[in-house]
């Protein structure tokens, strides 16, 4: 008994000890030499400014950090509820490399974290990069996407994707600051900062404020760029561009949603090469199929500061000068599937847009006349898209494109070998190909179609024009492509002719059920799911993401590495931290 009450009140001695309070940036921060970025303090409570110690390897913090930070005595959250005190340091920069720790006091609330300020080598390594994003890109797209446009035969693939041919390669941990798992902003702005972040969040540290731009900042590779040096900069999707991925590359909220917000600090930055969707963000809300809540016209701004706009693919093959804001969709651009063989989605709405490949030719050929060099990011944001409600086809489709891309910028490092080429994913997909479904097999339970092991065989995809994709999709023996996390949904076996794949709708009580408009297709099976009724697709998967490269600076890929390790190799091929 005795024992018993001993250990109770260890325990509530415990509860009731010392609270933590936060620091930001978070401990094993890596931060680059010279960069700029937020220093925050989030006590759990009300504290006097007096009793606030923080010292930095020792020394009293405003000696290191350059300059004292401001005391918000209550900071607030939600219906003014108060959080606790707070300190707030905005762009401090730190010129010497090393650890840096950081030590946190007030009353009975301490934290203590270690940052590692990194430098880089005094020579660039690299005149260009260019880095390709295959959103949600996962072993087994690429499996597919190589079957499907290569073909196999006796077990050997008729051909390899450009992909394959890269010399270098890691493997890449996705996770978020606040979670195992993972979502686009978070681990692309993890790529573009060299900060790990928390989910939704792009350029900051997830604070407790309510606002979603008040949070600590840390620099992104495009600011690093211009504060640094001349290159230029380019950023290409085929989502929207103020969407998660091409946002990373300058954004900072807490709230990927910011699209509006977003458009803004693309015309803070200006890149010289902006290709993708999302128009609606940057007209003003008098214009038609707007969705900003302003009068702001973006599209006016950066005309004015010299940019060439192309709404279609035949502008963007015109389009002359150095600076392109190219716009061809209102939301996201249409899966190649759509725009070169179904004419499905908002083809006919918007029937002139480019590809991705035309996208990066277009950009390289712009960017490329910039004797500094440039740094190019490449999205190819439909893997993903097309993942999440499990509509393979155009996923795997979309995969092929990408690689398509991936050979343009393959054949420019040829002629340009001062460039680093690096092709990687944000996070993966639960997906995986287990064989074969075979229309030719009797009967009509569409399971026993399914072949596995030897019953396989392999799928009778052509391509005899020599695009790079089957002619037809609608093969009679195909890819068996399915997600291990799903909502429940009407598994039709086939590919989606009438146009993407919605798995659920909502029900009156706010769940997501089978969509029943699949349910009367032929050998349609019902599934019912192992997500929570809130979702509405497949979700991420917590796998690493493998990542390749080729050229100078590739050789710093290598092993198993962190997303945020990826921008250390950036800076360094580009000796940001020399400047």
């Amino acid at each position: 008994m005795r024992t018993l009450f001993a250990a109770l009140v260890a325990t509530t001695a415990l509860v009731s000890g010392a609270q933590a309070a936060t620091v930001y940036p978070l401990d094993r921060a890596t931060i680059l030499t010279g960069s700029p970025f937020d220093f925050k303090v989030e006590f759990k409570s009300v504290v006097k400014p007096e009793d606030v110690k923080i010292t930095v390897n020792g020394q009293d913090y405003k000696a290191v950090l350059g300059a004292e930070a401001k005391f918000v005595a209550e900071e607030k959250g939600k219906e003014d509820k108060v959080l606790g005190s707070a300190l707030l340091l905005r762009g401090v920069k730190i010129a010497k490399a090393g650890d840096y720790k950081v030590e946190v006091s007030a009353g009975d609330e301490k934290k203590s974290v270690t940052w590692n300020v990194y430098g880089t080598q005094a020579t660039p390594k690299a005149r260009n990069i260019i880095f390709f994003l295959g959103d949600g890109l996962s072993v087994a797209h690429r499996t597919g996407a190589r079957i499907m446009s290569k073909g196999m035969t006796e077990g050997k693939a008729n051909g390899h994707l450009n992909m394959d041919t890269l010399d270098r390669m890691a493997f890449v941990g996705t996770s978020s600051t606040n979670a195992i798992a993972t979502d686009s902003a978070n681990t692309m702005s993890a790529y573009m900062t060299g900060h790990k972040t928390a989910v939704n969040a792009l350029g900051v540290y997830a604070d407790r404020t309510p606002s979603s731009l008040d949070d600590p900042k840390v620099e992104t590779i495009a600011e690093a760029l211009r504060r640094t040096t001349k290159k230029s900069i380019g950023v290409v999707s085929t989502a929207e561009v103020e969407d998660a991925t091409p946002a990373a590359v300058v954004a900072h909220t807490r709230a990927r949603g910011d699209k509006a917000e977003i458009a803004g600090m693309f015309y803070d930055v200006k890149p010289e090469v902006v290709l993708g969707g999302g128009s609606a963000y940057f007209l003003p809300k008098s214009v038609a199929g707007s969705k900003r809540k302003d009068d702001k016209d973006f599209i006016a701004l950066f005309k004015e500061a010299g940019y060439t706009l192309a709404t279609t693919k035949d502008e963007l093959a015109k389009a002359d000068g150095d600076k392109v804001l190219g716009l061809f969709h209102t939301g996201n651009m249409d899966t190649v599937l759509d725009r070169l063989q179904l004419k499905k989605g908002t083809v006919e709405k918007f029937p002139n847009q480019p590809g991705l490949v035309d996208m990066t030719r277009a950009a390289l050929d712009k960017l490329s006349k910039n004797p500094e060099g440039f740094f190019l990011m490449v999205e190819g944001a439909s893997i993903d898209k097309m993942s999440h409600p499990m509509d393979w086809d155009r996923a795997l489709y979309e995969t092929i494109e990408f690689d398509q891309a991936v050979g343009l910028g393959l054949e420019f490092l040829k002629k340009n070998p001062d460039t680093l080429i690096v092709v990687t994913g944000d996070h993966t997909h639960g997906v995986s190909i287990i064989g074969t479904i075979d229309d030719e097999k009797p009967g009509t339970d569409m399971r026993e179609k399914v072949g596995t092991y030897a019953d396989a065989g392999f799928p009778n995809y052509e391509d005899k024009d020599g695009d790079g994709y089957p002619d037809k999709v609608d093969v009679s023996r195909r890819l068996a492509v399915f997600s291990s996390n799903y909502p429940d949904y009407y598994e039709t076996w086939r590919p989606k002719m009438d146009g993407p794949f919605e798995p659920a709708v909502q029900n009156e009580k706010k769940q997501y059920v089978a969509n029943e408009a699949y349910k009367n297709v032929p050998g349609a099976v019902f599934r019912e799911g192992n997500l929570p009724r809130s979702a509405d697709t497949a979700v991420h998967a917590v796998d690493d993401i493998v990542l390749q490269a080729t050229g100078p600076g590739s050789e710093g890929f290598k092993g198993y590495m962190e997303e945020s390790d990826i921008y250390k190799v950036l800076v360094d091929t580009f000796a940001l931290g020399a400047k």
